[in-house]
């Protein structure tokens, strides 16, 4: 299990998404990770901490002078190492996943027999996040990659995708995980778990349905 939550902002999103990522620890207990790109360095921030022996507050306050710019995701999960940072024929990303994927080694050896790579590992195979990571880029567009996830996996997956020029939402085709979207004058929000929209002064807007994909600005 895990919950996910991504915001971005006509400001600095960085309060925004340590709490709101904070509201989802009650749906996983190992792994904790955010990201943000900061379009002023050009470059993507990221910081993965182990959770088991603590809470999510107390591993990221430490690292949030780190943190710049207006757009983030953060996850908290019961099982691999997020967000994943990727650099592909699309551009570089940053991906957090709530993933079941039934069908995890088949795919990774598919994807081995084409000549892929994997670097990050969880409880001995290969770690799902990059899986996913690896099946998105195989598209031709975000949408596209997205759709071949759909495509291809055997079980559900549902994704917040960072990308220099905004936030990209999907939900899992099956329905099995929520995703929903709210606002705020100035900065949109997407989480897994809407218990946080209220402390950080959003409304809920839409759920999204089963397998829609959303993109994101800070302008709507």
């Amino acid at each position: 299990m895990g919950g996910f939550f991504g915001t971005i902002s006509k400001s600095s999103c960085i309060n925004d998404l340590f709490y709101g990522t904070d509201y989802n620890s009650h749906l996983g207990t190992r792994r904790g990770g955010m990201a943000t790109y900061d379009k002023n360095e050009k470059r993507f921030n990221r910081s993965i901490h182990n959770l088991e022996s603590s809470y999510f507050r107390g591993k990221f306050e430490p690292d949030l002078p780190k943190f710049k710019g207006n757009a983030g995701i953060g996850i908290i999960s019961d099982t691999d190492a997020q967000p994943s940072l990727v650099k592909s024929k699309l551009d570089e990303f940053a991906l957090v996943t709530v993933a079941c994927i039934n069908n995890l080694e088949e795919l990774v050896e598919e994807l081995l027999q084409k000549n892929k790579t994997f670097s990050e590992f969880s409880s001995g195979t290969v770690n799902p996040t990059e899986l996913v990571a690896t099946l998105i880029s195989e598209g031709k567009t975000f949408v596209e990659g997205i759709e071949n996830v759909y495509n291809k996996i055997q079980g559900s997956c549902s994704m917040l995708i960072l990308c220099k020029d905004g936030l990209i939402a999907a939900r899992d085709k099956l329905g099995r995980t929520p995703v929903i979207l709210a606002k705020k004058d100035g900065a949109y929000a997407v989480s897994s778990e809407p218990c946080g929209f209220p402390n950080l002064g959003f409304d809920v807007i839409k759920n999204l349905g089963p397998g829609e994909i959303v993109k994101i600005t800070a302008d709507g």
